[in-house]
């Protein structure tokens, strides 16, 4: 074969893979739906790629570059994806045509990674049953027989504050409260004192660490993950099993085989566990792996501790900006104590309306998932529109921006509590306000995480006052490697013991 031939090869392969990039190109223009012009292999994505851009924070660009639009089209390298931003098509997603949204697109690889089949990611036909069957552990009978036990760790993080207080240093709100989470979440979910806060070799917390650690290792098994699954899948015999895997299924088995051994009862999330592993018929004909029931601790154990400890620390950095909303909050706690002595129950924390605005606004400032994802299960046409959808066509609701739209939320940057009476509220459509998500598909953990992070934030504040210091990163940077939101660089303040008289 002559040179010419080889270049003529050479030619009909770069076309053809140019044309398998970009085959998928048009998609959007054909439907009449606005958006960037993409690029070869990357899409649009190619500084989220990079990680010079966090995901929230592009979507949030294109929301602003695309404000007159409805919806707006992007290329995750090939892939389409549909950006959704009118509240009532948003309210059909969620929760009017639910049916045509159940699932939310993610990969599920069983062996390469088999704690990626839990709740948050399983496919409709895993997810419906087994959330069916998760639900009771997160009723309101459920936190107040757990409240006694989040309290308790709520005490020992006000204890361990006092010790490091003393040094009189900058103290990273990020890992102090993490630390706190990860122990209620032991306590709560898994039945087992996990002492994070006491303990600076604690395993879970390290385990913790290592999951949301956006390390190059973490970083390329995402990235191959969601770009070529089935190749992915294949690697399961060359890659082996990360360290969190195998610790969270050795955790979850030996638990639950310890209680079955010794009668031990605790109607808790292991429990219950328990419970489908006895009875699988309960939930159909689906396959109660080891695996996929461990991922279903698993997946709480990382949402509980992450998403909580993130927004308890952002709240503090606000409050500690913010001196005249903490004194207001301090104010309200000290009353609350004042009427109902030291140990608050509840009820007691239901009727705390000041504190429910600053966590409402903290969420609203950071929601933690800055996007919500969803995939169709069969073609759809967006009602009041012409545009039509395939089946497992991916759908994403940027909460990140529709919470910061100034046309939503007047000065977004601004922290203001006030944005969260009940005379404000009702001014605006209840879509444009989804740090959990909603419909049958929102955060089944809600009410878990709303007092967890309550409880932790009246325990500090009730004894501590928290200030900016020269460590404090204002403006407030994104970290632009992190999976959830999260500062670049940590939240570093001042804490000071609080004086009573």
């Amino acid at each position: 074969m002559g040179p010419f031939e080889i270049l003529c090869g050479i030619a009909a392969i770069c076309l053809a893979m140019y044309y398998y990039l970009t085959s998928t190109y048009d998609f959007w223009k054909s439907r009449g739906i606005r958006g960037p012009e993409p690029i070869p292999v990357f899409g649009n994505f190619k500084d989220v790629m990079f990680n010079k851009k966090f995901a929230g924070e592009y979507l949030m660009d294109m929301y602003k570059e695309y404000k007159d639009e409805s919806m707006i089209g992007i290329f995750a390298r090939k892939t389409p994806i549909l950006i959704v931003k009118d509240p009532e098509l948003v309210k059909d997603i969620l929760i009017k045509d639910f049916s045509k949204f159940a699932d939310r697109g993610l990969t599920v690889s069983e062996k390469t990674d088999p704690l990626s089949q839990h709740l948050f990611a399983l496919e409709p036909k895993r997810w419906r049953p087994l959330r069916t069957r998760l639900s009771p552990v997160f009723t309101s009978g459920k936190l107040k027989e757990m409240f006694s036990l989040m309290s308790e760790c709520a005490d020992h993080l006000e204890q361990y504050i006092d010790k490091i207080v003393k040094k009189n240093e900058p103290i990273e709100c990020r890992e102090l409260t993490a630390k706190y989470t990860t122990d209620v979440i032991g306590n709560c979910v898994f039945g087992i004192e996990m002492n994070a806060l006491s303990d600076e070799d604690s395993e879970f917390r390290r385990m913790g660490r290592l999951i949301f650690t956006p390390t190059w290792k973490n970083i390329l098994r995402l990235r191959i993950r969601e770009s070529m699954p089935r190749i992915y899948d294949m690697l399961s015999y060359i890659i082996p099993q990360s360290e969190v895997t195998k610790f969270f299924i050795r955790v979850v088995v030996d638990s639950m085989n310890y209680r079955e051994t010794n009668n031990v009862i605790r109607h808790d999330f292991i429990d219950l566990l328990r419970e489908l592993k006895k009875h699988p018929e309960k939930v159909g004909d689906i396959k109660l792996t080891e695996s996929l029931i461990a991922s279903q601790a698993f997946v709480f154990f990382l949402a509980g501790f992450e998403t909580s400890s993130t927004t308890i620390s952002h709240a503090l950095y606000e409050l500690a900006i913010n001196q005249d909303v903490q004194d207001k909050l301090r104010e309200e706690i000290d009353e609350e104590y004042t009427k109902n002595g030291s140990n608050l129950i509840y009820e007691n924390i239901k009727k705390m309306n000041y504190l429910d605005k600053v966590f409402n606004e903290t969420l609203r400032k950071y929601p933690p998932v800055t996007f919500l994802m969803r995939q169709t299960t069969s073609s759809y046409t967006f009602e009041g529109t012409t545009v039509n959808i395939p089946k497992d066509q991916k759908v994403w609701i940027p909460i990140f921006a529709i919470q910061r739209d100034p046309n939503i939320y007047p000065k977004p940057d601004i922290f203001d509590p006030e944005r969260f009476t009940e005379e404000a509220m009702q001014t605006r459509n209840a879509m444009h306000f989804l740090p959990f998500g909603d419909g049958p598909r929102n955060c089944i953990g809600s009410r878990f995480a709303i007092y967890q992070t309550k409880i932790g934030l009246i325990k500090i504040l009730r004894n501590f006052k928290v200030e900016t210091c020269n460590k404090t990163q204002i403006p407030y940077v994104i970290d632009p490697k992190a999976f959830l939101l999260a500062p670049k660089d940590g939240i570093y303040l001042k804490i000071i013991k609080v004086n009573r008289t």
